[in-house]
């Protein structure tokens, strides 16, 4: 079921930082988009995440985004990146 394994890091002031796996677990365990597609989801360490076939990167970093800005996590100005390895 997770076939596939990403990078979670966020950018700030032109650096690269993995993101925390506190930020991955918690998007992972809070299912606050009521979107199946991210059941698929699992954190495996800082700034490594496995994901099922299903779920589209561009969709997920876009929610993964949105959350942790909700939750204070993203440092302002940072930007997120979700890379398959």
């Amino acid at each position: 079921m997770f076939a596939r394994k990403i990078r979670v890091e966020y950018e700030e002031a032109g650096q690269r930082h993995p993101c925390p796996l506190k930020w991955l677990d918690s998007f992972s365990m809070r299912n606050f988009t009521n979107d199946q597609v991210f059941d698929d989801t699992v954190p495996a360490g800082d700034g490594e995440m496995e994901i099922g076939t299903r779920v589209p990167l561009e969709r997920l970093r876009s929610a993964m985004e949105d959350w942790f800005r909700r939750k204070s996590y993203l440092p302002k100005g940072a930007s997120l990146r979700v890379e398959e390895r």
